[in-house]
């Protein structure tokens, strides 16, 4: 039997195959968290020099991106061997510690390289070996670099969101997880219904409520999973974003006056929808008939 026959005959070991890549590309993600907010904001540095003829500033001309330099310690400078940069190993073999300086590494970079493995294997275990398996696994870690780079900074880079939502309209081109119509659909009402909620908010009360990246986020799902999903993920996310918000501010006195990223709501129930959608509204429309 190949490696492909038994992909297809077995859900469980395209799921322990999904989780050990990504355990892989957890580690990946971590560095695109750290530095993919670093990237854009010398490159956007550099233009403004450009843009009013100041002298060059080196720090922002250093070859710098996602795989220069090598992964440093942000304490002492240590730079990461290939034995210390093992996935969840090294962190329990290193026990948490640089192995130079002894400063503490974040409990982040085991969890983010868990959470893709065990996401990654749920996906592969609920669409099995296919097109919509490979596509879920993709966007699911995606979907974990942004809510991380959101939390951070409050921040959903337009490089990493745009290039996946034409890749949800070319998907489904094959209507693999809608029809090609309804995922247009689905993008334009993604954008244009956070823009006109974004709009409202900030005529009536001159603030603004979130930010450009979570339309384009909200429009990547339309893309992605067609129209009808949208009113599910826009509940979904205001009632999770709710459940923390009100956690932080009971049990951390979280100022309420203090923005909360929207990107990480939006992307926890993106991904409940593109799971488990059909079968959430199909079960909602059986209550509702009660």
């Amino acid at each position: 039997m190949t490696l492909l026959s038994l992909l297809q005959a077995s859900p469980l070991a395209f799921a322990i195959l999904a989780a050990a890549l990504g355990l892989i590309v957890g580690s990946f993600l971590n560095v695109v968290i750290h530095r993919m907010p670093i990237v854009l904001m010398r490159n956007w540095q550099r233009d403004c020099q450009d843009l009013s003829g100041q002298p060059e500033n080196s720090a922002t001309h250093e070859r710098y991106n996602l795989v220069t330099p090598r992964s440093r310690c942000p304490h002492c400078g240590h730079a990461i061997t290939a034995m210390e940069n093992i996935p969840v190993i090294s962190y329990l073999w290193l026990r948490g510690r640089c192995s130079s300086c002894r400063n503490r590494i974040s409990l982040r970079y085991p969890f983010v390289e868990l959470l893709s493995a065990a996401l990654a294997a749920v996906a592969a275990w609920h669409f099995g070996f296919n097109a919509a398996g490979i596509a879920a696994i993709l966007l699911t870690w995606l979907l974990v670099a942004l809510a991380f780079i959101d939390i951070d900074h409050q921040l959903l880079p337009d490089a990493m969101v745009l290039p996946f939502l034409w890749v949800g309209l070319l998907l489904n081109l094959l209507n693999v997880f809608t029809s090609l119509p309804d995922a247009v659909l689905g993008a334009v009402a993604g954008y244009l219904s956070l823009w006109s909620v974004f709009h409202t908010f900030k005529l009536i009360t001159g603030k603004e409520g979130m930010g450009y990246g979570d339309f384009k986020l909200f429009a990547l799902f339309g893309a992605w999973l067609g129209w009808q999903s949208l009113p599910l993920i826009i509940l979904l996310s205001s009632f999770v974003g709710a459940m923390i918000g009100i956690g932080l501010i009971v049990f951390r006195g979280r100022d309420r006056a203090q923005p909360l990223p929207f990107g990480p709501y939006l992307a926890v129930a993106g991904w409940v929808a593109l799971l488990w959608g059909d079968e959430i509204m199909r079960q909602y429309l059986q209550i509702a008939r009660i």
